[in-house]
Formats: C-alpha cells, structure tokens, sequence
C-alpha cells in the first residue's frame, strides 16, 4: 500500500536524525558534505565488472549508481543479501539519498539516465531534516524528448524540446491520509497501455518497495507520456507530465499547494475524508477525488459535504467500487485525464514552474551564483545568433574557408597530386608561402566577441566553466534544432518536386551547415592558437595565447570531449591537440598511462549511444547531430584497477560514421573513410566495429575500409584487438543462431584483407588471422535493440544494457591481457601525430614514421648491440688467451702433439661459441617477452635479430678458427727454430765454460782486455763449428697464386685464362683500373641513356675502392706485428673479396672484373706478405740471434771467471727482458677492449642512429666545407677519423690508466703467486725455478724465448737471494711500469693495441654500410643482417653531383619527397628507362624511404647546400643551384634544431622546460619561409655501395685490421674507370670527385 509515513525528524546533541543515521549506513556522510562528482562515478573501478550483489547497505548506493549509468531497468532493484526483510531500504530513499549527496551534474546525469529507463525523476527533492525541499530544475534540463502529438500524425513530424521548456499540462496524484488503493501502482497502470506494461513509479508491489519509507517522504516525482502518433498505440492524444507526491498532503502542504498551482487538475486518493476541507481549497485548476468505496473508512457522507463545499460535480467524483474492476477503474481514470489534457488551458513548463517555487519558499537547484553566472555568459553569446551561417562568417571566422583551405594545402604538402612538371622542392615552398598567406589572413582577424566570452568564461573557476559549457551545449542544442527543423521542412517540400534538383542540393548543404556546438567554439580556439604560433616567439599577441592548451587540458581531465578529427574539414589540428595533450601529461604527471577504445561503424547505428551506455558519458545524440569527425573523452581508472590494467587513465573515442551520406556524394568518400578508420584503429588497444548483417553490400564495405585499417597496422607494429558488434539481434540463441553468419563474416573479412593486401601491395596477408588475433565465437557479439517496445515512451531494453554490460566486461578483459604496455599521455600524442602524418600521404605503410616505433627500435637495437659486445668481447678474450697458450704450447710445459692440441682448442671454441650463441638468442626472447620498451612496435624486426645473432656466431667461428689455425702454423715454425737456437747457445754455453776453466787454470792474472780476446777467439772458433744453415724464405707468391686459382675453379676456364695473362708479380703495383668496354657491349643494347654507362662506373668504382681498402687495412694489420705469414691470411682477403661481391649483387660486375680485382688485391697482398716473410726469417735467424747475445753471453762469462754475484743482475735481467714485455704485451691485449667499453658508454655510441646524429652535430658545429665534402664522399673514412679523434678528446680527459692498471695489478698478482707456488714446490735449481714461474705463467703472458733462453746461459746465481731480489725487481717494474703508462698519451697507445677500438666502433656504427640508391644517405638500421635499409635524413641529390639536363646547374631535390610525387627516375637498375619514384621498391626492394615526418626535417641539408652552394659547384665544376628562398632563410640553430624531428626518441632529446613550449621558436620561424620555382629534373642514377659496406660485412674477428697512418703509398690504393665512350676518367683517391669529369645528360652525376 502506498500509505508510508515517516515520523516527524526529531534531534538532539546525542541523537542523530533519520536522513543522518541512513546517509551514515549507507557510507555516503562525506559525500553528503562534498557531493559525488561524475568523474567519481564515472571512474573504472573492481565494482564496475563484478557481477556480486549487494553484500550491506553501503554496496545500495553503488549497485545503483551502475546500473543507473548502464540505463538498466534493474536500477531500482535494490535488496541487499545480508539484511533482513524488515530491514530492507525502500529504492526511493536510495534515490533520494543519491540526489542529495550528488552536485549538478551527476544529479543532471542520473535524472536523464532515469527518463531514459522511463522512470519518474524527482520534481521536488525533500530533505527531511531542513523540512526544506528543492525543485530539480538543473537536474532535468539535460532530458529531450521526442514526441509526435496527434495533430503531427499525418506529416509524420514530430517535436523535439528540452522537457523543462515544454509547456504541458501537469496532472498530480496526491493522497490524504492512509489509503486502501495504491496510487503509484494506478499511475502505472494509467500510463502503460495492454500491450506494454512498465513500472514508472515505485510502488508496493515491487522489490522492496513495501520496505517504510525514511527520508523520501515529500518527494513529488513526475513523469511524462509522450504519445507516438499512431491511434491504436498512444493512451492519451497529446503529451502530459504526470506528478506523484509520496506522503500525505496533510503532512507536506508547502509541496501539495506547489502541485495544486502548477497542475491543470489534482487527483486526490482518500478513503476518508475530514469534514475540514480548507486544505483542498488551495488549487487552481481542477479537483478530482479518488475514493475506494470497499474501503472500512469510506464515509459517503463526507465526501458529499466535502464536495459541496468544493463546489464539485459527480464528474469530478471517481469511486472504485465491486463493479468496476482494475481495468474499469483506469479507462475510467484515463478518460479524465484525457478531458483534462484535451481541454486544459493550464499549461505551464517547469522552467516556469520556478516562480512558483520562489513564491512558497521553494529552493530551485539552478539557484546560486555559479549556475546563474554561467547562464547569464551562455545566454550573451548564443542570444546574439539569428542566423547560424552568418554567425559563424562573423565570429568563428578561422574555421571556415580558410582552415579548409589549409587542411588541403596540408594534405597536398604531403601527396603532391598537383605538381605536375614543377620542381618537387620548389612546388613545396609555393605550397608553404600559401599556407603562410593564409595564416596570415587568419591572424588579420580580430578575436570576435564571442570567443573573448568564451575564454573568459572558460577561464573561471572549474564549478562555474562546467555550468557555462553545459548551458551552452544546451542553448546551441536549442538554436541548431529550430534552424534545423525549419530546414527539414523546407527539404520535405521541395522533394515533392523534382525539378528542384538544385535548391534541394542546396539546402541539403544547408542543412549540413547548421550544426552549431560547442566544438565550433573550441575548433575556433585551436585555429585562433595555431595561427598565433606563426608570429614571432616574443610577439604578445603570441604569448596572450599560450594558455589556451592548458585550458582545454583542464577540461578534458574533467570529462569534456575534445575535438579529435574536425568534422567539418575532416582534419586533425595538430599543433592544437598534441600541445593539449601535452599541458594534460603535465597536469597528470606522473600519472599519465592510458588505454584507448574506439568505435566504428556506418552512420546512425548507434556507436555514440553504446559508448554512452557502456561507459556513462555523454557524447552527443540528439537529434540532427550524428557525430561529425572524432572525439576524444577521458574517464579515470581507480587505484584498485590501475594495476590491473596498468593504467591511469581510458580514453574513449567517438568516431563519425563510416558511409555517410554527407560524404557519399564526394569523390573521395572511401578515401576519407580509409583515413579515419586507420587514423583510430591505429590509436586504439581495442576498436569496437558495429556490423549490420542485413546489409550485405554496406557490410563489405565498412569490412574492407576496417580491415585495410587493421592490415595498415600490422605493417606498422601496432596490434590493437578487434571486437564486432551486431546491434539489434534480440534473440536468446542468437549466437548459436548465428553460427553461419559468423563463418560469413569470415569469408567475407579474408576476402577483403585479400583486396587490402592486394592495394597495399602487401599480399602475403592471405586471411584475417594473418593480420590480427581473431576468433569467430570470441570476437563477434550480439545486442538486443535499445527500446523495450515503441518510442517515445519505450524503455531502454533490460537485455540491450546486459549485453552493452557483458560487453564492456569483456573489453576490460582485452585491456587486461594486452601484451604491450599503455601509453603515457605524451606517446599517444607522438604516436597520433605520427598516424595523422602517414595518413596525410597517400601510401599510409610507405609513409608511417613514428617516434615511439623509432624509440623502441632503438632501444632494441642498444640491447642487440650490448648484447653482441658482450659476445664478441667474451671471444676475444677467449682468443687472446688462446693464442698466448699456443704461442706458449711446447716451451715449458709437456703436452700433446700441435695438431691435437688446436683440434682440441677449436672444439673449446664451438663449446663457448654455441653457449653464447645460446645465451644472445634467450636475451631476445626475454626482451620480447616484456611489456615495457614497446616492444610489440618492432616485434616485426625479431627474426632479423635472431639471424644476426645466428650469423654473428658463423663469422665469429670461422675468424677464431683462422686465428687459431695461424697461431699454431706461426708457432710450429718458431718450434724448430727455437730448436736450432737452444742447440746454438748450449754450444756456446759449452765453450764459454771451457774458456773459463782454461783461464783459470792459467794462474795468471787477466784483466778486461785479456778476457774479451779470449772470449772472442772462442766465439769464432766455435761458430765455425756449428753447422749453420740458412733459413730459405717461402715464395708466398706461389702460394697466393695457388689459393686464388682454387678460388676461381669454380668460375670455368676463362677465369683461368685470365688468371694466365698476367702474372701475379706484375699486379697491385699500379692503381686499379677497370674496363668497362666488354661489359658494356653485351648490355649496350638495353641502353639509351649515356648516363648509365657512367652510373655503373662509379657503382664498381666505389666498390672496387671499398673492397681494396679493406683489403689494405688487413694486409696493413698483419704486417705491422711482424709475424711471420700463413695461408689463412690469403684465405681471409679472397674471403672478403667474395662477401663483398656477393653481398653487391646489385651491382651487375662481370668475371673480368671479379679477376682483375682478385689479382690486384692478391699482388699486393703478396708482395707484402713476402717481405714481412722474409723479414721475420731474418728477424729469427739463429746466427743473427747469435750474435746479438755476443756481447750478453760475453759480460757473464766475466762474471763468472771473477766468480761475481749475480743474482741482483739476473733478478733485473729476468724482470726487465722476460716479464715486463709480457706484461705490456698482455695490457695492448686487453686495453682495447676496455676503451670500447668506455666509449659504449657514451649515449654518441649506442646505436647508429644515435651516432649519425651525432655526427651531423658536429659537422654542424666545425661548419668547415670540407668536412662536409668528406662525409658525402668517403663516409666510412670519415666516421673512423671522428671516431679516433672522439677517443683521443674522451681519453685526454678520462685517463684510460684505471684499466691498464687494472691488467698490470692482475700480471703482477700472477707473477708473485707462481713465484710463491715455485718456492714451495721441489725445485731443484734455479734453472727448474725460472721453469716452474713460466709454467704457472703460461695460460697468461707470452714470455720471449729468446730473452729466457739469453737469461739461463751462464747462471750461477744463488736460488734464495735470486727469489729476494726478484721480489724486488719486480715492485721497482711495477712502479716503472706504473709511471711509464701514466705519462704514455693515448694516441701512443692506440697504435699498439691488439684490438683497434676505432675499427671496431667504426664497424658498429657504419652498421651494414649501404647507402640511399638516391641521395648516398647512410642506413641506419641495427643488426648487421637486417633485410630493409632506411635512412634517418635523406639530402638534397646535388650534394652527390647530380645537376639538371638543361641548365647543369645543382639538383636541389630530396628524395624523401620524390617518393611521394609522380617524378620520374631512371638508372642502371632500371636499364635506363624512366619509372616513377613511387615505384622505387620494384627496383629496390631493400630500401624504405619514407617521406619526412615535417616539412622541415630536411633543414639541416638545406641549410648546408644554401651555405656551400658555390663550393659544391665549383668542386663539381658544374653551375650552382638555385637555391629556393626559403633554403636561404634557414639559420644554423634551425638546421640543429631540424635534426631532432628525424632523430626524435627519448634518448636523443632530453625534455627541457615545458614540453608545450618545445620547438615553438623553430616551427614559427619555418612557416615564414618563401621558395622560388626552379626547373625539373629527370634522371637518376642508382646507389654504389660506400666502403663502409666492406667494412661491415667482414668480420672483425679477422684480427682487427687498423687504418695504419704509415701504410705504404704502393698499398694505397687508387682506382680508375675507363669505358669505350669517354676514355680514361681518372677519379679521385677516395672517393672525391675529378675536377675533370665532365657533365651527362639528364640529371646527371657531375
């Protein structure tokens, strides 16, 4: 029964009030004090997606809220597990709890979530312990009702109003005192018809609503029926808001005397009426009493006094008796309604309802300074709009022609589809002197009244700017919908008549026109923002502005949509938002991780209503703003879910619909569609994709643009997950139903990734699996329609917010499992800025260059490259101390046979190198398992990292085998010789003792002289008698020849007949030339252009030079150690050779040239090697050592005739000629090695990208021509220069004696412990002593036989003092030692390293050594073996001496932008015929040269060729370029500055000041910029490999060959073209061009 009643509020010091006690209960104190917000609501916490009910009466709150904000009929189902039935919370004190202790804006959100589900918003919200009540004005502004009144029925109008304006007559239900009947239980029933019953207010009969009511009591709740226009359906013929006071009048008279002046009748419910009627006399309009006759109480007497007095009719009198059943009672009931609504002139709105309110002490909500302030700035700019289109002309003037104007120019900046025959870089200055222009206009502009209203307004405190954009989205609602409605009703009349063709064109236009929100305003803000940045930094029209971002940062944090893709030129302001998004890092800094989901789908499907459903907000639905463009809202996760999702943050973006019909009559619809669809796919971790199966065609259609969408993505790195939906499938079996529909779509979706594939020339993408994780049963979700029956008084269907609720569950899920870790704030603006650059091209996976993509591609590249040092440093540590026991193997210790011994080493280098083969390949693994460093951006790069490791360890096994194999060669032969010497000295050592004892036996005293003559006449005699033999030298010429025929055996008989027209001695004496003469006249028929006989000349050229450079390099390095020669040295050059060729197969060479080459590298190889053969024969030949000892073996021999003690001598002698070489020996072993560490650690040197833009720096820095000239043309030379000098400045500061120190503490640690262990052991002898030291020694220094061998003849020293005086020889060698390495400068050192940390560098940061086929720009990729080359910073092709045909003047164009234009190229790889640059991969398919990420990227080259114009022209001997102007505006601090947009990752730039303010200066500067048009140019020549080719496909471990600075001028080697056209072109050493080469046709190579 509807007969609630609280008790009167009672209070004291010690008891608290009712609305107290339940407001505590229930945990909403606080918020009752500081009121919920929506972001409070609205935040994802763990109660969102758990499906427990609730558990105590604080969960009532909440579990309402949520479904209240998922539009759930169940929101008012409100019974709590734990509570007994007499305990239970009636819903309507809930709701009234929740209105209470919520602002505006949820109490906003709620009323229109509850009108949305059809039940009755609160009217007047009582608040029993002030006995005060408020009329919910604010609260129900937010609801618009649709609604077709009878009288519309025909013209099928309908009226579209916001409900507090509409004036309506109101019909309250009241009661007076207990009644038997239930008065909200017959409102029920009187506005649901037979068909559709629906409980719009709570009654008796519901769950929990017999529970007594606490705090509700005095509400008045009100509802509306809305008819639909059709007869058979609507109960009343005209709409009728329907007022429901709970409690009795008796008890709430201020709200029932409230009723009775603002409704057109009362219906007053009693079953007995008190003969005291004055409190009935009170209303204004019409009186019915509703009585129940059956009732105990009923007294017919006084309801007939009580009518008199009342002046009323039987017509007026409802009785319910046993006759009238429940469906009698309300026909009855409705009928007089009906008459009321029909004849009714009492009519008012409950905006108008407001005075009222005042008059009886009613507070109105909208009643206080902020909401009133707001309005009145809301209502100063809309009240000024007449006409929407002129108001637009005349205040938001930026964001009409003009902006659009820009957009194109934009977009043409980047696709180029116009230039025609103009120059690329020319026609782009034009394009940026337009945009210039048009800035310009924008900042001619004054700021118009209404925008200074709006960043004022915007400007005020949060309350107050949140009420004013509230009252201005719904005074612009109300301004577009009555334009708008006039608009349709012209449309409507016109069509009638098809002749108007063109009025219905143009009001069709019109109509498109007339939307006018908020976002116009704000679009207007970004454009007024973006244009100010073209002025000058320090202008103050420029800094007025600059908080602008910051503004809308603020209410983004707020939950306002921002503006994402303008609707209206379908374009992304991107200075705009990217600083927006900027000033919101800062303002959430440090938390800024978000995750994003987006929706999808054809226009008018629903996708702003499933976002809105799903996560409570509110993008616009009303009627005639379908969304336009995209927006971006921002809901904040709780702390509970940010580690579960980890994020702080989800964004949510509204997207227009796809195959709209705005657009479908443009021709460019699909690709508009294309662009957008890529553009939030790309942005998304989920992307939800509204689906409609009955539209098979449509369907394909919106597949095709999501699928190449996602296909977009997949080549990029990105990996968003996919979630279909199909709206309006309301059956229970639908997924089961469906089944077919489902393996239709996926036919459907692998048909069309194959048409993607196939446009995006990427056709190894076969199905939709290939492209994206996807499951047909997963995947694919089914919703029921969103009304439960016919609109306009159809609820929102139960099983719509159910499944809208599975699926934002599951969407949550999606973001949970998500492999790659969310975006902070400021990667997403870096990764959208990146997706709206790529798309603006024309070829989007061509054209995608992302800093984020950038950044975790390098930062995998400086793990791989940690990685394969740690590798390689492992190895040559294990080589070094392989080669010391092979150089020690035979000497001291007994062990087994040579051969043995290197077999067993080789099979301990497999062991080592498998291990971290192994041990490189589980980092990777790890690496891609994590979720941090982006990791899913390059999972694409992982397999050619995996081979690069596999590689690595091919290169490094077969250098240590060579290195081994020659050790033990070089070591074989020094055992014999050792031999021959041992047996030399014990000769000696024999007659030398013989002399003596002849001397003393003598008795006769012998001074110096007389001894030396002795000594000498024993010396001669006794080397007659030793049977010396000459050591006879190798002929390596023979066996160089030998090895380079076997190398060749496999190229046929005409490389042998080659090899035998000239001999072997005769080749490397002169430079190398090559003929091109036979080449070319096999080819010469495919050729028409004398270019590309000139092209190929320089490809062999500059390849020839690369192989023999480093070819000298290793010859160079090996002489320099003065070893003797082996086999493997002339194995490891034919090696190089044969890498280099087969890695240049791009570069058609011939058997004639592969042998001339072979034979000229071979010669001089040889004859090299022959004379480091023959030295070291002499070096160690046994006379000659002999001989050198003389005069050693002749002071012993008088030290012991005059028996002396010798052991200080022999201490002295030992340290200083046995083991202090081998210690400074073993310090070059490990030195080097140590300063690559060092340098690695220098950020210069973690990648190549890293280093090229150091690199650029510093040439910027020095701005000297030469350097530049130098770079360009011998690059490899250039960087080994840099980087020697970079070590030599690192380690003039830093002193590298920490590590050298380091060796000697360990040397010298060894040396004491063997001397400690040979102590203690049995030594027999000082001789065993010396023995045992080596021995323990051996695995570390290499000690020289020849000094050891020296040391032991003629040894009579003590064992004990030789031990204490080699203690202290071997501290005063270390303090020696100690000095000597302090004061040796680090150029000294280098010269002696085994391990040459310049080459090495240089090898790493030269990386693969390929170059741009266009501009001779170097890759810049990681991993030696990576399949695609790029390069960071393409140049302007005349630096590389291409001219134009016609006026041979300098090329100023950049390739970069080429590859966007429809210019043409030819070269050698073309045969000569011209190609588009377009198609650039068909004939280099190894190469990604996307365009440049800004306008201004290539500035620095710019600035170069501006600078040096006149010096690269008088170098090339051609005419200077004409230099666009804009080239010539560019100052040095922008060309550093551009350096940064190519190079941009975290660990380049280090954020300085404001990241809003980074760059300002340098893009305002840029856009000022003008350019002149020059002529276009034609053809192309393509890329020759650089030397740094050769260098970085040989391996290092080949004994790291060094630049020798001595290197023989014959070694030096020059190389010279000749072909059958021009004669002799001698070019340059080194690459730099001839001052006598003379120009070709075309664009032509100078």
């Amino acid at each position: 029964m509807d007969n609630s009643k609280s008790e009167p509020a009672e209070t004291s010091t010690n008891t608290k009030t009712s609305l107290e006690l339940l407001l505590e209960n229930l945990h909403l104190d606080q918020d009752y004090r500081e009121k919920l917000s929506l972001s409070k609501i609205l935040e994802i916490n763990e109660k969102v997606i758990s499906d427990e009910p609730a558990k105590c009466e604080s969960d009532l709150p909440w579990f309402c809220l949520k479904k209240l904000m998922m539009v759930n009929l169940t929101a008012r189902n409100v019974k709590c597990i734990s509570l007994n039935t007499a305990d239970m919370l009636n819903p309507l004190d809930i709701i009234t709890a929740l209105f209470l202790c919520s602002d505006g804006f949820v109490q906003q959100e709620m009323a229109l979530k509850m009108s949305m589900c059809q039940f009755s918003v609160p009217l007047l919200l009582p608040n029993c312990d002030t006995n005060q009540c408020t009329l919910m004005l604010w609260a129900m502004r937010d609801i618009v009702k649709k609604y077709r009144p009878q009288s519309l029925s025909e013209s099928k109008s309908f009226i579209e109003d916001r409900i507090v304006l509409s004036e309506l007559p109101m019909i309250s239900f009241v009661r007076l005192g207990e009644c038997s009947l239930s008065k909200s239980e017959i409102l029920n029933k009187l506005l649901s018809n037979s068909q559709q019953y629906h409980d719009t207010f709570v009654h008796h009969n519901m769950e929990c609503g017999d529970s007594p009511r606490r705090i509700s009591n005095g509400l008045i709740e009100i509802a509306w029926y809305l008819p639909c226009g059709n007869k058979n359906i609507d109960i009343f013929s005209q709409p009728v808001a329907v007022a429901n006071l709970r409690g009795d009048i008796a008890s709430f008279v201020t709200q029932y005397s409230f009723l009775c002046q603002t409704s057109a009748a009362v219906f007053l419910i009693f079953d007995h009426l008190d003969c005291e009627s004055s409190l009935l006399n009170s209303h204004r309009g019409q009186i019915f009493l509703v009585g129940n006759y059956e009732s105990k109480r009923f007294n017919s007497e006084a309801l007939k006094k009580v009518a008199k007095e009342l002046g009323l009719t039987n017509n007026n009198i409802i009785i319910k008796t046993k006759k009238k059943n429940d469906a009698d009672f309300i026909q009855l009931l409705r009928e007089k309604v009906r008459d009321v609504v029909e004849n009714s002139n009492t009519k008012m709105s409950i905006e108008q309802m407001a005075d009222i309110a005042h008059e009886l002490g009613i507070r109105v909500d909208e009643d206080f300074q902020e909401c009133q302030t707001a309005k009145k700035n809301a209502d100063a700019i809309t009240g000024e709009i007449q006409d929407i289109l002129k108001y637009k002309e005349d205040q938001l003037p930026l964001q009409g022609e003009i902006w659009k104007e820009l957009t194109c120019l934009e977009t043409e900046e980047y696709r180029l589809q116009k230039i025609g025959s103009k120059n690329v870089e020319d026609y782009k200055s034009h394009l940026r002197i337009q945009k210039h222009e048009l800035r310009k206009k924008q900042n001619s502009y004054d700021m118009s009244t209404a925008m200074i209203y709006i960043i004022n307004a915007i400007s005020c405190p949060r309350t107050e700017r949140s009420y004013f954009l509230k009252w201005m989205r719904m005074n612009l609602d109300k301004v577009s919908c009555i334009k708008l409605s006039k608009l349709k009703e012209k449309y409507k009349e016109k069509c009638k008549n098809s002749e108007n063709k063109e009025e219905i064109k143009e009001i069709d236009q019109q109509i498109s026109n007339s939307s006018l929100g908020t976002e116009h305003f704000f679009r207007e803000m970004g454009q007024i923002y973006e244009a100010s940045l073209s002025l000058p930094e320090k202008d103050p029209a420029r800094q007025q502005l600059q908080h602008l971002p910051k503004l809308c940062a603020e209410l983004l944090l707020d939950g306002f949509p921002l503006e994402l893709v303008d609707g209206d030129a379908s374009h992304i302001p991107l200075r705009w938002v990217s600083d927006v998004l900027s000033q919101l890092s800062d303002l959430v800094s440090p938390n800024g991780k978000i995750r994003v989901v987006t929706v999808l789908g054809v226009q008018g499907t629903g996708k702003s209503t499933l976002l809105n459903t799903m996560f409570g907000v509110q993008f616009a639905v009303s009627s005639g703003r379908c969304t336009r463009g995209a927006f971006m809202l921002l809901i904040k996760i709780n702390e509970d879910m940010k580690k579960v999702l980890n994020c702080d943050f989800m964004l949510i973006i509204d997207t227009e619909g796809l195959k709209s019909p705005e657009l479908a009559q443009l021709d460019n619809s699909y690709e508009h569609d294309n662009e957008l669809a890529t553009l939030v796919v790309g942005l998304s971790d989920v992307t939800i994709v509204n689906v409609a199966m009955e539209n098979s065609t449509e369907m394909k259609d919106i597949l095709q643009i999501v699928v190449h969408a996602f296909l977009r993505m997949k080549e990029v790195g990105k990996k968003p997950k996919c979630v279909f939906v199909h709206q309006n499938v309301s059956d229970v079996s639908a997924h089961e139903m469906n089944s077919r529909d489902r393996k239709l779509l996926l036919e459907q979706l692998n048909e069309m990734t194959q048409a993607a594939a196939k446009m995006e020339k990427k056709e190894e993408n076969k199905s939709f699996t290939d492209v994206m994780e996807y499951s047909p049963d997963t995947g694919n979700w089914y919703i029921p329609g969103l009304w439960n029956g016919n609109p306009p008084m159809a609820p929102v269907s139960v099983g719509y917010s159910e499944a809208v609720y599975e699926l934002k569950k599951h969407i949550i899920q999606l973001l949970r499992n998500c492999e790659s870790s969310a975006y902070d704030i400021l990667e997403f603006k870096e990764w959208m800025t990146s997706m709206w650059t790529a798309v603006k091209h024309e070829n989007f996976i061509f054209s995608f260059r992302n800093s984020l993509v950038a950044d975790a591609y390098m930062r995998l590249c400086t793990e791989f490259n940690k990685w394969e040092w740690e590798f390689k440093k492992e190895m040559y540590t294990w080589v070094t101390n392989a080669e010391t026991r092979i150089s020690n193997f035979g000497k001291v210790a007994v062990e087994t046979n040579r051969r043995e011994f290197l077999t067993c080493l080789k099979s301990e280098a497999s062991t080592v190198l498998s291990k971290w083969e192994a041990k490189l390949q589980k980092n990777l693994t790890e690496y891609f398992k994590q979720t941090e460093s982006r990791v899913d951006l390059v999972e694409r790069y992982r397999e050619e990292f995996s081979n690069s490791a596999k590689s690595l360890r091919k290169e490094i096994e077969r250098s240590v085998n060579n290195q081994l194999t020659a050790a033990a060669e070089i070591r074989q032969g020094m055992v014999e010789l050792d031999k021959i010497k041992e047996n030399y000295t014990k000769e000696i050592e024999k007659a030398v003792c013989a002399l003596i004892d002849e001397c003393r036996e003598k008795n006769v005293q012998m001074d110096e002289t007389d001894l030396d003559k002795e000594f000498d006449k024993m010396w001669n005699e006794t080397v007659k008698k030793l049977s010396v033999s000459k050591q006879n030298a190798t002929n390596v010429f023979t066996s160089v020849t030998n090895f380079l025929r076997i190398n060749l055996s496999h190229r046929g008989s005409h490389a042998y007949e080659l090899l035998n027209q000239k001999s072997l001695y005769n080749c490397g004496e002169e430079p190398f030339k090559y003929t091109a003469e036979g080449r070319f006249r096999r080819i010469k028929h495919k050729l028409n252009k004398m270019f590309s006989i000139q092209d190929h000349i320089m490809a062999v050229h500059k390849l020839s030079e690369g192989i023999i450079f480093l070819c000298t390099q290793f010859v160079s390095e090996k002489v320099k150690r003065k070893m003797n020669y082996s086999d493997t040295y002339i194995e490891e050059i034919l090696h190089i050779i044969d890498e280099m060729l087969q890695n240049n197969q791009d570069i058609n060479t011939d058997i004639e040239f592969e042998v001339s080459l072979k034979q000229h590298i071979c010669g001089f190889a040889a004859r090299e090697f022959q004379k480091m053969h023959e030295d070291f024969i002499q070096t160690n030949d046994p006379y000659r050592c002999l001989e050198k000892n003389k005069e050693k073996f002749c002071d012993d021999f008088k030290d012991v005739f005059h028996k002396r003690d010798q052991c200080q001598k022999k201490a002295e002698e030992f340290t200083n000629k046995c083991l202090k070489p081998a210690i400074e020996d073993f310090i070059s072993r490990f030195l080097g090695q140590d300063i690559i560490d060092e340098m690695l650690t220098c950020e210069q040197f973690k990648t190549q990208m890293s280093f090229q833009y150091s690199v650029l720096l510093d040439l910027l820095s020095q701005d000297d021509f030469q350097n530049y000239v130098d770079y360009i043309w011998s690059f490899d030379t250039y960087v080994y220069k840099m980087i020697r000098n970079q070590i030599v400045k690192h380690f003039s500061s830093v002193s590298t004696f920490k590590y050298e120190d380091k060796h000697l503490q360990s040397s010298i640690t060894s040396i004491h412990e063997a001397i400690k262990k040979a102590k203690t052991g049995k030594t027999n002898g000082l001789k065993a002593f010396i023995e045992d030291i080596c021995k323990e020694l051996g695995n570390k220094l290499v000690i020289s036989q020849d000094a050891l061998g020296a040391f032991m003849i003629l040894n009579n020293a003590d064992l004990e003092q030789f031990d204490d005086y080699l203690t202290v020889s071997v501290q005063n060698m270390t303090k020696n030692l100690t000095e000597t390495l302090k004061k040796t400068c680090i150029e000294a050192k280098l010269q002696h390293l085994h391990v040459m940390p310049q080459l090495e560098l240089s090898s790493k940061m030269i990386g693969c050594g390929k170059q741009c086929p266009f501009c001779k720009a170097p890759c810049v990729a990681g991993g030696k073996y990576h399949t695609e080359h790029f390069a960071s910073l393409h140049q302007p092709q005349g630096l590389s001496k291409y001219t134009w045909d016609t006026t041979k003047k300098l090329a100023t164009d950049i390739c970069s932008s080429l590859v966007t234009t429809k210019k043409y190229f030819n070269c050698n790889a073309t045969e000569g015929k011209c190609q588009p640059y377009k198609n650039y991969k068909n004939f280099f398919p190894n190469w990604k040269i996307t365009p440049d990420v800004s306008p201004e990227a290539s500035d620095y080259w710019k600035y170069v060729m501006a600078k040096y114009n006149n010096e690269f022209a008088k170098l090339y001997e051609v005419e200077p370029a004409d230099i666009p102007t804009g080239w010539i505006e560019i100052t040095k601090e922008q060309a550093k500055e551009s350096l940064k947009h190519p190079f941009k990752a975290k660990w380049l730039i280090k954020a300085k000041a404001k990241r809003s303010k980074l760059l300002d200066k340098g893009r305002a500067l840029n856009s000022s910029r003008y350019h002149p048009k020059p002529k276009s140019a034609s053809a192309h020549s393509s890329g020759p490999p650089s030397l740094s080719q050769v260098v970085a496909t040989t391996s290092y471990f080949a004994i790291s060959p060094a630049l020798c600075p001595a290197m023989p001028s014959y070694v030096t080697s020059q190389v010279c073209a000749i072909s059958d056209q021009e004669g002799v072109e001698s070019l340059r050493d080194e690459s730099t061009p001839d001052a006598g080469e003379k120009v070709l046709s075309g664009k032509t190579l100078a």
